[in-house]
């Protein structure tokens, strides 16, 4: 497993139920949920380690 960087996360309390309510329909840790999400985006705008942008 690769080694992860821990870091304090401020959100509004809306956007933490609303992320808390997704992470749980899809079987995820909140964690889990938002490091699914900030994936997906850098996959999406081509931003993944190893491509140069």
């Amino acid at each position: 497993m690769p080694d992860k960087k821990n870091f304090p996360l401020r959100l509004q309390q809306e956007t933490f139920d609303a992320l808390q309510k997704w992470a749980d329909d899809e079987f995820r840790s909140l964690n889990g949920q938002i490091e699914y999400l900030l994936t997906q985006a850098l996959k999406k705008a081509g931003r993944t380690p190893g491509n140069k942008k």
